[in-house]
């Protein structure tokens, strides 16, 4: 700890050096993001039963960014704190706080060299991804040094080559008092080329790229792994090894409308935890990943197709869940933004999945938009279906003064694959919905939703209405319900009413909302979790500097 704040004080000394010493002063800013929650206990909606509910009361988060720019210098600092939060375990209660980010950055002619926590990603991040999203409580960024250098700058195109090497950031440690944000032990190294080229009039490029990534574990983890398999049976076990190597090659090449994305990685044999089975095993895996589109001026169409194969690559497998993930994989079913429409996610299913999706967008006329959505996710070679979509809505407006978007869903989700509900049935639901805004002049306009679900699984049929009203630039006042109306097994009807009011100031947000939300799982970018009901008061701050 002390060597810890003894390097952090170094630092500072530094910065403060430069800004003293220079007639350039350089530039600042910042950003702050702030979370605090009343917890009000409601057993009729399952809001009950956690730390928060039964004693604490009262919970938050707050992200704290500071940039600092002075000759060729970049600085970047994060403070992170977390007081009886439920955002790392959503039935849990956390409490630590500390510095979760720092980094420093000089480009030298044409190297740019990178230390501290790194985000990054090689490719579409299937060998390779550090990333911050904070709803979900990820922050995997990878603390180390990265080099990239510039081989080719010209016009016609470009090729540039990175490595970097270090360890995967973790959360702070509620048992220790800790200045700075832990790392798994396992050490990671990898290199990615980057290129581009077009020719003189632009109707054709290419931009082509590979990567190679080298996971090694720790003796802790190792001893670990080897006391587990040692319980298994002569058939089941096997010799695991420390290191596991993953590549990948890619290429994008665009002619005239056309646009073709394509990706292939592998993994060699490494320790897996494989969920289907319930024990370690050897196994490499691999992941295929294409999309091609065509677009012109009145209509579009893309259609995508990912094959997994056992591909998961974590700085230990012993990690749970999405703990410790290296790599990610594209989602493949479209992201909707409604209540209801994304009541149902799927999940990416790293042991195995096929998946399809196509989408396609017309507008014949500047003020009408058709889009129609259709998502497939099965398990491997299509023997059994766990995800489909049929997705297709409309938007007219009239500009200036309103517009209105109707549409429907229909959809299959293998509850008990996602969600983890053994003997479960397949939900299917139908979902329709329209939102309407009208303008009744420049500062001042009214939105409205309406969403119906019909099922007859899980939960019963839904609604949910919203009205907002705005004021620009400053304010917005909404207050919205979901009801339950016909619910399943004997359950009685429930109400999940929202009521908020943000304000807005040059680059201040507030918001203030009473809330009662229902259990479900949250997704992001197809990395999912379950998030229980809530029931109390939320408010945010964002502002930036």
């Amino acid at each position: 700890m002390k060597r810890q704040f003894t390097f952090f004080y170094i630092i500072f000394l530094l910065a403060l050096g430069f800004t003293l010493n220079a007639q350039d002063q350089g530039s600042f800013s910042g950003s702050l993001e702030l979370n605090a929650n009343l917890f009000l206990r409601d057993s009729a909606i399952g809001a009950s039963n956690t730390p928060q509910y039964d004693n604490q009361l009262t919970g938050g988060e707050a992200w704290l960014n500071l940039n600092y720019s002075y000759k060729g210098f970049d600085f970047g600092l994060r403070f992170d704190a977390f007081q009886n939060s439920n955002v790392k375990n959503p039935l849990g209660s956390y409490s630590a706080q500390g510095i979760g980010f720092w980094q420093i950055r000089k480009k030298i002619n044409k190297l740019d060299i990178t230390t501290g926590h790194i985000y990054d990603q090689i490719g579409t991040g299937i060998i390779f991804r550090s990333f911050e999203q904070r709803p979900l409580f990820i922050d995997n960024a990878l603390v180390g040094i990265r080099l990239e250098y510039d081989l080719i700058k010209k016009d016609a195109g470009d090729l540039t080559i990175k490595a970097f090497t270090g360890r995967q950031r973790r959360s702070f440690a509620e048992d220790k008092e800790e200045i700075v944000s832990r790392a798994y032990k396992a050490n990671i190294k990898g290199i990615g080329i980057d290129g581009f080229w077009a020719n003189e009039s632009g109707t054709l490029s290419i931009a082509p790229g590979a990567g190679f990534v080298n996971r090694t574990l720790d003796d802790g983890t190792m001893n670990l792994i080897v006391a587990q398999i040692n319980t298994y049976s002569d058939s089941e076990s096997f010799t695991p090894k420390y290191n596991v190597y993953s590549s990948t090659i890619y290429n994008t090449i665009t002619f005239k409308n056309f646009s073709w994305y394509t990706e292939f990685a592998y993994k060699t044999n490494e320790t897996i935890n494989n969920p289907v089975i319930g024990r370690l095993v050897d196994e490499d895996g691999y992941v295929a990943y294409t999309s091609l589109s065509y677009s012109m001026k009145k209509f579009s169409i893309t259609g995508e197709y990912k094959r997994t194969e056992t591909f998961n690559i974590k700085t230990s497998p012993l990690e749970p869940g999405i703990n410790g993930n290296i790599h990610f994989l594209p989602p493949m079913n479209t992201q909707n933004t409604y209540r209801l429409t994304s009541r149902y996610n799927p999940a990416t299913q790293e042991i195995g999945e096929e998946a399809l999706q196509f989408d396609i967008t017309y507008s014949p006329v500047k003020t009408l938009n058709f889009n129609l959505n259709l998502s497939s996710i099965n398990a491997l070679d299509f023997e059994e279906y766990y995800y489909r979509e049929l997705h297709f809505n409309t938007r007219f407006r009239k500009p200036r003064k309103y517009s209105f978007v109707v549409g429907v869903q229909l959809l299959q989700y293998n509850q008990e694959l996602y969600e983890e509900k053994p003997n479960v049935p397949i939900v299917g639901s139908k979902v329709i919905y329209g939102d309407f805004l009208y303008k009744f002049n420049k500062k001042t306009s009214l939105r409205v939703e309406a969403q119906y679900m019909h099922t007859e699984q899980d939960y019963g049929q839904w609604t949910f209405f919203l009205g907002e009203l705005s004021f620009s630039p400053h304010w917005v006042i909404s207050a919205s319900n979901m009801i339950n109306v016909v619910p399943t097994n004997g359950r009685g009807v429930d109400n999940y009413p929202t009521a908020s009011v943000v304000y807005n100031y040059k680059s201040n947000r507030f918001g203030l909302s009473y809330v009662k939300q229902v259990e479900g799982i949250v997704c992001t970018g197809g990395i999912c979790r379950y998030e229980p009901a809530f029931s109390g008061v939320r408010f945010n701050v964002t502002s930036t500097f």
